[in-house]
């Protein structure tokens, strides 16, 4: 016997609800809908439900809207079957139910993401555990203390014990060998970066050498010294270096095919910030793309930077994208319905709504309250006295009638101004929500606890 599932909604989105619903033929479920007696579905509170609903109609799950607040677990326990939030929007139920698309389980990966603190030497040790508490919290699993040329770092030991001290494993990155022994000798886990010729190092250290070409993109000296350290017995991680785009991008990624290929056992580092950094363009799907060929290639480490301001975000990228490599890699599958972490600038679904749609919704408001939504032609605001629609807010501003309340008007600025970056890009727009940019975003919006009271106006939700 299928499952029976009720669904709670207002007035405005009664029909809608039933219309999606509909399609789900076969549904996985029986169902049935049942209106609260509020008008708007976003507005309903766990309270609400509990003050209004009598009983669940025999169900053995009751699903209320995504925007519901208040704790369900209380209306589980008093009507004895589990509450759940659905989609923000009514078209997501079907993959909402898992109609389309696969279970998404980002719990895991297989990549470990060395973070660069480039500046390390130049800095204190208090701003150097600053920077890797936030690498750390972004995903990064190793901190890379990155030492620059012909810079003294006096404190170079004393930075790594007070990593550790923290229980963060630390890499010592230098061309250095002095470094590297100072490192290697403090605890480090991981030196980067050793050579054929410098392989004497390990002989004289415990950490997990990484191991680079003699002279750029010869690949012959770096499977020497990897043959080498086996020979010895020792781990090693290799990397044969990806270049700039221009500058050997293109062969570099064959190195790293041929390097697997050769020796399909052994762990391979890929650093991403000579196109991350040198590359004036969204980082996000860069390293998409690269993650993917590490992926593909089960490369296991990946070493990067946040030095330009445009690739601020990169650990907290890469941590992300390696969870979706590792789920669609699994399954067997493209790395697509996997959740929308990877889409900062477009969405693949920004309009929910039809302009007819909305047309039709408008039609039954009763009350002043504006209510905007963006349909592909555009934005769209309604209440009781209308619909307006355009493709920019000064178009819409004398329709409004609000010249004389500067709160609602400029809490209509705001959400039009949304609603037109939304439209102009292809993102969904949900009022009195911030747009979302995936995983890319550096800062979480701040919103004024008002704006709510100032998009109701004078009008009742109920």
């Amino acid at each position: 016997m299928s499952e029976q599932i009720l669904f709670l909604t207002g007035r405005l989105a009664e029909a809608s609800l039933r219309k999606v619903l509909a399609t789900l033929d076969p549904a996985p479920f029986t169902w049935e809908v049942q209106e609260l007696g509020l008008q708007v579905a976003g507005l309903m509170t766990a309270d609400m439900i509990a003050r209004r609903l009598r009983d669940v109609r025999g169900a053995q799950r009751v699903v209320v809207p995504g925007r519901c607040r208040g704790d369900l677990a209380t209306l589980s326990a008093r009507f004895g079957v589990p509450f759940e939030r659905g989609p923000d929007e009514l078209k997501d139920l079907p993959r909402h139910f898992g109609r389309t698309g696969l279970p998404v389980d980002l719990s895991r990966h297989d990549v470990r993401i060395f973070a660069e603190i480039v500046d390390a030497p130049q800095i204190s040790i208090e701003a150097i555990l600053l920077r890797a508490r936030q690498y750390c919290r972004d995903g990064a699993d190793i901190i890379d203390l990155g030492c620059l040329p012909s810079t003294p770092f006096p404190h170079l030991e004393e930075a790594v014990q007070a990593l550790h001290a923290e229980g963060l494993k630390v890499s010592v990155d230098s061309m250095d060998t002095d470094e590297l022994l100072r490192g290697g000798r403090a605890g480090c886990d991981f030196l980067l970066s050793l050579k054929f010729e410098s392989l004497w190092i390990a002989d004289e250290i415990a950490a997990t050498p990484v191991l680079i070409p003699s002279e750029a993109g010869d690949l012959t000296s770096l499977e020497a010294a990897m043959v080498e350290l086996t020979r010895r017995g020792r781990d090693f991680i290799a990397d044969p270096i990806l270049d700039p785009i221009h500058f050997g991008f293109a062969d570099s990624i064959v190195r790293y095919q041929h390097l697997r290929t050769r020796h399909p056992e052994a762990r391979i580092m890929m650093g991403t910030g000579n196109v991350t950094e040198l590359t004036d363009a969204d980082t996000l799907g860069m390293q998409t793309v690269l993650m993917g060929i590490m992926s593909e290639l089960g490369i296991s480490d990946l070493l990067t930077t946040q030095v330009s301001r445009h690739a601020g975000a990169v650990v907290k990228e890469a941590d992300a994208i390696r969870r979706v490599m590792f789920a669609a890699r699994e399954a067997n599958a493209l790395p697509r319905r996997l959740g929308d972490a990877l889409l900062a600038l477009h969405e693949t679904h920004p309009f929910p709504d039809s302009a007819d749609e909305i047309e039709t919704l408008a039609a039954a408001i009763k009350d002043p309250s504006f209510r905007i939504q963006v349909s592909e032609q555009g934005m769209h605001i309604y209440n009781r006295d209308g619909l307006r629609r355009a493709n920019e807010p000064f178009a819409l501003y004398p329709q409004l009638g609000v010249e004389k309340d500067a709160s609602h008007a400029f809490y209509l600025g705001v959400e039009l101004a949304r609603a037109q970056i939304a439209w102009q890009l292809g993102k969904r727009y949900v009022q009195d929500e911030p747009l979302r940019w995936g995983c890319s975003q550096l800062r979480q919006s701040d919103a004024s606890p008002r704006h709510r009271e100032l998009s109701l106006g004078e009008g009742s939700p109920e």
